[in-house]
C-alpha cells in the first residue's frame, strides 16, 4: 500500500496558492480515480483507492504546510505504510515554474513542510515530487510569495505539471521507473 500526500494549507483562502500545488495533485488523481469524497482521518482528508492493482490512500494534509509531520506519521501509522512508500508532493522556489523532479530521497532544502515530514518521520527515505512555482519577482519574502495566489500567466503551466505529476505518480505506482522533467 502506498500513502500519495500533496502539502498545502486548509481554507478556500489559499485554494489557489502556489502553494497548494500539491492538494491540487491529489485533487487529480481523486478525479482521475473515480474518488468523489474525501473523509477526515488523522488530521488529514483521505480516500483510500487503487491505482492498477496497488491500494492507496490519497491525503490532504489539514494541519497547515509547516505542520503536516503529524499528519503523515499518524497515517503511516494508522494503515501500518513503511515510511518508503510514501509519495510526498509539495511545491519548490528552486525549480523554474512547472518543472517536475522526482527523488526517492534527500533533505527538504528549506522546505519548511518538509522540514515538519522529515521529522515526523525520523528519516529522509521517502519519494519526493517537486513541482516547481519559480522565483519570479520574489524579492526576500518567501511566505509572502508562496502565498500568493497563481498569476494568470503561470496557470496554465502549472495545471500541465500538475497532471503530469499525476501521470508519473500513477506509472511509479503501477511499476515504473521515478524520471524528472
Amino acid at each position: 500500500m502506498y500513502l500519495i500526500v500533496g502539502l498545502g494549507n486548509p481554507g478556500k483562502e489559499y485554494e489557489a496558492t502556489r502553494h497548494n500545488i500539491g492538494f491540487k495533485v491529489i485533487d487529480e488523481l481523486a478525479r482521475r480515480l473515480g474518488v468523489t469524497s474525501l473523509k477526515s482521518r488523522c488530521q488529514a482528508f483521505i480516500a483510500q483507492t487503487k491505482i492498477g492493482e496497488h491500494k492507496v490512500i490519497i491525503a490532504q494534509p489539514q494541519t497547515f504546510m509547516n505542520n503536516s509531520g503529524p499528519a503523515v506519521r499518524g497515517l503511516l501509522d494508522w494503515y501500518k505504510i513503511d515510511p518508503r512508500k510514501l509519495i510526498l508532493i509539495y511545491d519548490d522556489v528552486d525549480l523554474e515554474v512547472g518543472q517536475l523532479r522526482i527523488r526517492e530521497k534527500g533533505g527538504a532544502g528549506g522546505h519548511h513542510g518538509v522540514e515538519s515530514v522529515i521529522a515526523g518521520l525520523g528519516t529522509t527515505e521517502f519519494t519526493r515530487v517537486r513541482i516547481g512555482i519559480g522565483r519570479e519577482n520574489l524579492t526576500g519574502d518567501v511566505t509572502g510569495y508562496v502565498l500568493q495566489n497563481i498569476p494568470p500567466a503561470q496557470r496554465e503551466i502549472l495545471a500541465g505539471a500538475v497532471v503530469s505529476a499525476a501521470d508519473k505518480i500513477q506509472y511509479t505506482v503501477s511499476g515504473g521507473v521515478l524520471g524528472d522533467e
